[in-house]
This record gives structure tokens, sequence and C-alpha cells, in this order.
């Protein structure tokens, strides 16, 4: 049996092949007729090399298992885009389905969902100029993601919750309709101060839907309790319905045993101005339901009206600016406060419905609060239609 590493370690110290072959070490045994042994054993040799030498060459090229996890291991941009799409995959999707407070700090539309985009492509990018899509290490190195994405959403959450106080609300997709009034239930926590519903309204003097709109909180919240710092005015004049005869509710306040009011509205009279909001409550309610328009409107945190006005404009046009000469918006306080008159028609709906939803979170008992809610008892009209709308209420 020939030893042919023997054989390879004398050919390469520059023996011959005539002492190659008489090393007895070597045990090269040449066959019968087959000529000189030196010639023999160096044929034979060549041969042995030309079938091997692909072999070696192929070993010498693959990488050890070893060095090939350590190039996985090192941050190519495959590596990076298997990380961070995950983790920022997680943060859209916890932050959708919790606007807040996940999703306070950057929303998920559009920001949050361009920057998952943007590692997307990453990856992409990174597996075009990658020779292996799949390892363990890329295995490892998503499920780091997936746990990071998990733990950034967990502080992100409990550092509003716990820190700035915001609430946790649910997507508005989950908001179930109360049929017929533009408003939505959502079921989260009530919103109150001192243990009594908050009206929030979110809005701007230069916009006619507010304009139109603050008949119906101010008359609402007059049955409730006293109102003070309220005025009348009129919405741009350039806007849509121009001047919309309003109640200006930026300064207003109620004394009241059973209701807060909390306002910001914008009184630059630039249109387009939205106001902002003073915490953490406000801006989530804004930022979940509002769908990034106004007016809006809260009650008790759990009945939200938010993309569409609680009023059409065009129905108060006989009470503009320009209608009357400035002397609209006294008319319609008037008629509101009196219960009566076209711009009572208009705006008695959605006052009684706000009536309602207060009357809803406040027990249920329309005659207390017909007799005892507010500086003056409710007249009977607007008792029947409280009742009747508290009903519906789901």
């Amino acid at each position: 049996m020939v030893d042919w590493d023997r054989v390879e370690q004398l050919h390469k110290s520059g023996w011959d092949w005539d002492e190659i072959a008489e090393d007895p070490k070597v045990g090269f045994q040449a066959v019968k007729g087959s000529g000189d042994p030196a010639r023999a054993l160096a044929v034979l040799y060549r041969k042995r090399k030309s079938r091997t030498a692909p072999q070696e060459e192929a070993a010498a090229a693959k990488p050890s298992k070893r060095t090939a996890d350590e190039t996985d291991r090192k941050w190519s941009l495959a590596r990076i885009g298997f990380l961070l799409t995950p983790l920022v995959g997680v943060w859209a999707l916890v932050a959708f389905l919790a606007p807040s407070p996940v999703g306070l700090i950057l929303p998920t539309i559009p920001y949050i969902a361009l920057i998952l985009v943007g590692v997307v492509f990453v990856l992409l990018y990174g597996l075009l100029r990658s020779t292996k899509r799949w390892t363990k290490v890329f295995r490892t190195t998503v499920i780091g993601g997936i746990v990071l994405g998990l733990v950034f959403t967990g502080i992100v959450a409990l550092a509003g919750t716990l820190i700035f106080g915001c609430p946790y609300l649910p997507p508005a997709a989950s908001l179930t309709s109360e049929p017929g009034t533009g408003w939505a239930k959502a079921n989260v926590a009530p919103w109150q101060e001192s243990g009594n519903p908050v009206v929030y309204f979110y809005g701007a003097t230069w916009c006619p839907y507010c304009s139109a709109s603050s008949w119906a909180i101010w008359k609402a919240l007059t049955e409730f309790g006293t109102v003070s710092g309220n005025y009348t005015g009129f919405s741009s004049l350039t806007d849509v319905a121009p001047g919309t005869p309003e109640m200006v509710l930026a300064s207003t306040a109620i004394t009241s045993n059973n209701v807060s009011f909390i306002v910001t509205e914008d009184t630059s009279g630039q249109g387009g101005t939205f106001p902002g909001t003073a915490n953490c409550v406000q801006a989530a309610y804004v930022g979940a339901y509002s769908a990034g328009s106004i007016p809006f409107v809260v009650v008790n945190g759990q009945f939200v009206h938010g993309g569409t006005s609680l009023l059409n404009p065009t129905d108060l046009s006989a009470y503009s600016y320009s209608a009357t000469s400035g002397s609209g918006a006294a008319s319609v306080r008037n008629q509101v406060f009196s219960e009566s008159g076209s711009a009572w028609t208009t705006v008695a709906p959605q006052a009684e419905w706000i009536m309602a939803f207060l009357v809803h979170c406040l027990g249920g008992n329309v005659a207390y609060f017909a007799s005892h809610g507010g500086p003056r008892p409710w007249s009977p009209g607007v008792q029947s239609a409280v009742k009747g709308y508290l009903a519906q209420i789901t």
C-alpha cells in the first residue's frame, strides 16, 4: 500500500523518483512488466494528483462552518434589515392598535408606516447584494428584532401612561356608531374631572363647521350649569359658508355640580390654523378620533363626534354676517335660548343628543336633571326629546 503522504513529502523535499521508489517507508511495489519503478511511481503520482486536485481546490475554497458563521454575523445591510423590519413592524402594529399611548410619539399613518417602508427597502436591497437569503444568524436576528420591538413599544406605552397620563385608546376602527347621529362610542374608561363627565370641544373660530356646531355645545352646557365667558361672533368671511354665526367658546367656563367643560379653540381667525392641545389626554383623543379635522367633540371620553360637523353651516345661512349685517349671531342666540324659531330647529337635535349622552353618563335619570341640572328647568319639549334619544343610546 503506497503511502502517498510520504511520497508527497519526499517529492516536495527534492528527492528524485528513483530514491522515492526505493524508500521502504513509501511501500511502492511496481507491477510486473510496468518497467522502471521510478517512472511507474511518477506516472501514478501524476494521475492521482490530477484526480484529487479539483477536490482539494474546492475544499480549500469552501470556508469552514466557523468562518461562514463569523461572516454571517457581520452587520451587512441584509442583517440590519432583518433586525429593523420586525422591530418597526411591531411598533407600527401596536401603535395602530393603541394610537394612545403608543401612537402619540409618532402616528402610525403616515410616519411609522413610512419608516417601515424604508427599513423594508434596506432589507430587500441587502438581500439582493447577499449570496445568502436565510441563515441561522439571520433567523436569530429576526427574533431579536421582534423582541426589541416589543420592548421598545412597551417602554413607550409605560412612559406615556405613567409619566404623561395618556389614556389607552383603541383605533378608530373599533368605534361603534350611534345610528343616525354622527356620533360613535368608544369602549374606554370615562374622561372626567372631579367625578363629572367632561365635554371637550376642539375647534377654531374661522371654521364655519365649528361655528355652526358651537351652538349645540353651548345650549347643552346651559342645561347643566351656569355658563360664562362665551360671546357671539362669525366664521371667516372668505371660507365656505362665509360669516356663519357662532358662539365663541374659547374662554367658556361652566359652574356645575354635574358637568365639566374643556375647550381648545383657535381664535386667530387665520384660516387653516388648528388649535393646540394642553395635555396628553387631549392629544390622545384628537390624534385617535378627530380624523384630522375640526370640529371635534367628546363627551365623557366615550362618545365622540369627529370627521364631520355637528351642524351644517348652510342651515344657518339666513343668519350669516352678510345676510344680517352682523346681527345674525344675536338672533341665533336668542332663538336657541328661548327654544323657538328656525335657528333653534336646526340646533335642537344635536344639543339634545349631547344632553342625552350626559344624562346617560350621569345615571340616566332624565326627570332629575330636567329639574335640577341647570339654572332653570328643562322645557317639556327638550325633556321629551332627550328621553327619546337616551333610549336609543347603545
